[in-house]
Order: structure tokens, then sequence, then C-alpha cells
């Protein structure tokens, strides 16, 4: 099983120990360092200020937000980062939802899979640079002549070469539809709130995309996002865990349109979506923590010895994950991690 340190996107500030942890991930065997973004910070500028320190780990986004960038500016700074690390960026993407997309960024959120297969490919066309970019399709029309334009739009060639044509693209996913996409279209799947309980549902809708494109399982890595903790105490350190659930329950998507939630209630906890919604929308964030059951985290999370992690992860790995993404606070977490994964 391969580790990923999920760095995450920063709070109010940025966090002070973060190149102490990359540089730990890189010593202890660690296969990549993720950034990931929500509305504050980004998650390129993160992995090319601490990732300048590294020499052997990939360097990846978990992920970025394709409304934030047109596709030929995510095209330019994954050409860039990966140069700049010889040939170790991977470029993660995700829609996001329709709060962010449209009240941050200030783009519409309709039809999100026809954006995505757009969007991935008008970034394999700039990385490929075999000819002038160009797309036809209605959301990123390459060249733009809609409302506005002057008509002296052409098609380009990015001027730098591209490291790599084949710079790997993931895809964050939760819905079946997405996942399948996923597969069909692009390098990985970078999934969150993975239970291994439901493998046999990922698989199919994995199976259906690999199929649309002649493909296989060993063309596509699926990484993950888990907590792996390392722990005499499972029972405080799942309780920790609660809160951060109750966020992307209740917190993290306009009601009625909740992505993560679906997630949850496609596991069988619709009971818990519904109660954690309810109060979390009310104001109410420590009640919400607490009607977060134990099973449910214990199905999304790694916690315990060294022993009894050695065991899930090899119980995570036989479900068809490739890559763990983990989020360690301190070295000694990360040097426990890499031990127990070894």
């Amino acid at each position: 099983m391969k580790l990923g340190l999920q760095l995450g996107y920063w709070g109010a500030a940025p966090p002070a120990n973060a190149a102490d942890l990359v540089a730990a991930a890189e010593e202890c065997g660690f296969d990549a360092v993720f950034a990931a973004e929500a509305w504050g910070s980004d998650a390129f500028t993160p992995l090319a200020w601490w990732g300048s320190a590294t020499r052997r780990v990939r360097l990846g986004t978990s992920v970025v937000q394709m409304s934030a960038r047109t596709p030929a500016a995510c095209a330019m700074h994954a050409l860039t980062l990966d140069h700049l690390s010889g040939g170790r960026f991977v470029l993660g993407l995700g829609v996001s939802g329709p709060q962010v997309v449209e009240g941050w960024y200030g783009q519409p959120f309709a039809k999100p899979l026809a954006r995505t297969r757009e969007y991935l490919s008008i970034l394999r066309q700039v990385l490929a640079r075999d000819a002038p970019v160009v797309n036809d399709g209605p959301h990123h029309p390459l060249p733009y002549r809609g409302p506005g334009a002057l008509g002296l739009g052409k098609p380009l060639k990015p001027i730098t070469h591209p490291l790599r044509a084949d710079l790997p693209i993931w895809l964050g996913a939760e819905g079946p539809k997405n996942v399948s996409l996923a597969a069909e279209i692009a390098d990985g799947w970078l999934a969150i709130y993975y239970a291994p309980r439901l493998a046999g549902m990922y698989d199919e809708w994995l199976d259906e995309g690999l199929a649309k494109s002649g493909r296989s399982r060993a063309d596509l890595e699926v990484a993950a996002t888990c907590q792996v903790v390392v722990t005499d105490d499972p029972v405080t350190v799942r309780g920790f865990l609660k809160p951060f659930v109750a966020l992307y329950i209740g917190g993290m998507g306009a009601p009625g349109m909740n992505f993560h939630a679906e997630v949850f209630t496609r596991m069988g906890y619709g009971e818990v979506v519904a109660d954690v919604t309810r109060l979390y929308q009310a104001g109410r964030k420590d009640e919400a923590a607490q009607v977060v059951p134990d099973e449910l985290v214990r199905e999304i999370s790694i916690v315990g010895s060294a022993e009894e992690v050695r065991a899930e992860v090899a119980r995570w790995e036989a479900a068809g994950v490739t890559q763990l993404l983990v989020g360690c606070r301190d070295t000694a977490s990360i040097k426990a991690v890499a031990e127990a994964c070894q």
C-alpha cells in the first residue's frame, strides 16, 4: 500500500509545521504529498513552496477545483510544477459543489459531468502539444466566440513544452456517474470517505467506466482519503474525528445537494445524515458531532494499535485501494503510520 500525506487546505493561517511534515513523509518512504483547496489557500502554491525541498515524493493536488481556473490555466500550473519537480506532479481535480462554484467562483454548476469531459480534453491537448488547442463544446469553447468576443482569438499551443504528455490526472468523485467517469477518462480516482464494505459497489462503477475506455484496473490508481492513526486509545481518536465528519455531512454542501452527505446515505446512514444536517444547520455543531456513530467512523478510518492498523490497511488494499491519503499532525505520527504500513 502506498501512502500519501494529505496537507489539506489552510484554516485561518498556514500550518506552522508543514515543512517538517513534508520532510518526514519523504524520509519515511511516503509515495506522495498532496495539498487541497476550498475557498482560502490554493493547492498549487504550497506544493511549489514545500515541495521544492523534496527530491523523491510525488506532489499532487487533492483536489483543485475546476471552476477556479480555465482548463488552459490549470494546464499551465500543471506543466510548470511538473517541470520544477522533475516529473513528480499529479493533477487531482474535482467539480466541488454549487455553493462554492456559484457562490465563490461565480460560475454555473450545471452539467458537471459534461464540463469535466471538456476540461480534461483540453488538459490532454495542452499536455500533448500536438496541435493548437481547440474545443467546440459549450462549457469551455476555444477559441471563444460568444457574447463580448472580438473575433480575434485563435487556437494556440503552449509556449513551454510540457515535460510529460502523460502527466497523471486524477479525479475526485463521489457519485456513481462521476466515479465511472473517473475510471473512463482519468488516470486515478480520488475517493473520499471510502468504505471497504462497499467495495463491490465501487467496483461496479469503476468497471463500467473502464469498459468504455478499454482499460483494466491495472491502469487506474485508487487513492482514498483515510485517517490512519496508531494509538492505544482509539475511542478518544474516533471522538476527535467526529466533528470533521459532521462538518462534511452538515456544512460542506447546499441543502438538498450535498455530495458528501449522499456518500454516507449510500452507506446506510440516512437517518444519521438527516439528524446531523438538521443540527449543523441550526448552529448546533457540537450536538451534530455527537450524533455521528462510532461505527461510521470505524468504516472510513483506520485507528488502533500498529498490528490493528496493519491488518486494516491490508483489508483496504484487498478492497482495491492502491494509496491511502492520510492527514498527520506531527512527524511522530508520520513515522508511526509508515512503520505500521510496512
